[in-house]
């Protein structure tokens, strides 16, 4: 697939030429992403796809989560980073271990309460390489369901549904009910152009934009 954006298009400056190539093989689902632009511009590409293993049966909350890393965004009450990397350890965004997503998600957290649930990036451990690194894991016990993920980018936004209420319809006219549906963004952190600390999104006209996903799948 690709896609031509104009120069100031959404007020972005350059001419960005992006190409984004889907690759199925029998248990795999491989996403590269490449652009290129003939000015200085932000470039920061994810994709925003609904996972529930059960197959719309039941909600998401069951299925066990495993993030590699050890440490997340918070974000303020407009769900904006504040610029800060805080360790998972001893919150309810510790996903280190296997853990079901439904275990923490009531808890009296202000964070959970800005985001309704999780609705926050994760700051992915390991160096970032040319080659994708496991970075997550999702299993859905009944059915033995098990989806790995592999990245070369440094962040994963793990949103869980809190904002479905049933008016969008998926796969076979499914409704996407309360936390029915689940998404895992590989991506570079939010906010970045505004986060000096944070991995720059910046693309120079000399380079090119290039990063990996893959969604293996597979039972156990």
């Amino acid at each position: 697939m690709k896609y031509f954006s104009k120069d100031c298009e959404e007020g972005y400056p350059g001419e960005l030429t992006t190409i984004i190539s889907y690759t199925f093989s029998e248990d795999e689902w491989r996403i590269d992403y490449s652009a290129a632009t003939n000015k200085r511009t932000v470039v920061n590409l994810t994709q925003h796809s609904y996972f529930n293993l059960s197959a719309g049966a039941e909600s998401i909350l069951g299925h066990e989560l495993q993030l590699n890393a050890d440490a997340f965004i918070p974000v303020d009450s407009t769900l904006i980073p504040t610029g800060e990397i805080q360790s998972v350890v001893n919150t309810p965004f510790d996903f280190t271990s296997p853990k079901k997503i439904g275990e923490d998600i009531e808890l009296d957290n202000e964070q959970l309460k800005f985001g309704l649930g999780y609705d926050h990036c994760w700051v992915l451990n390991g160096e970032i390489t040319e080659n994708p690194r496991k970075v997550a894991g999702l299993y859905h016990k009944p059915s033995g369901r098990w989806l790995e993920i592999e990245t070369t980018e440094p962040g994963l936004q793990f949103y869980c549904g809190n904002f479905l209420d049933g008016s969008i319809t998926g796969s076979g006219g499914t409704a996407y009910q309360h936390r029915y549906g689940l998404v895992l963004e590989t991506q570079h952190f939010p906010d970045s152009p505004n986060q000096p600390t944070f991995p720059s999104v910046l693309l120079d006209p000399e380079d090119t934009y290039q990063t990996t996903t893959i969604f293996r799948f597979s039972t156990r």
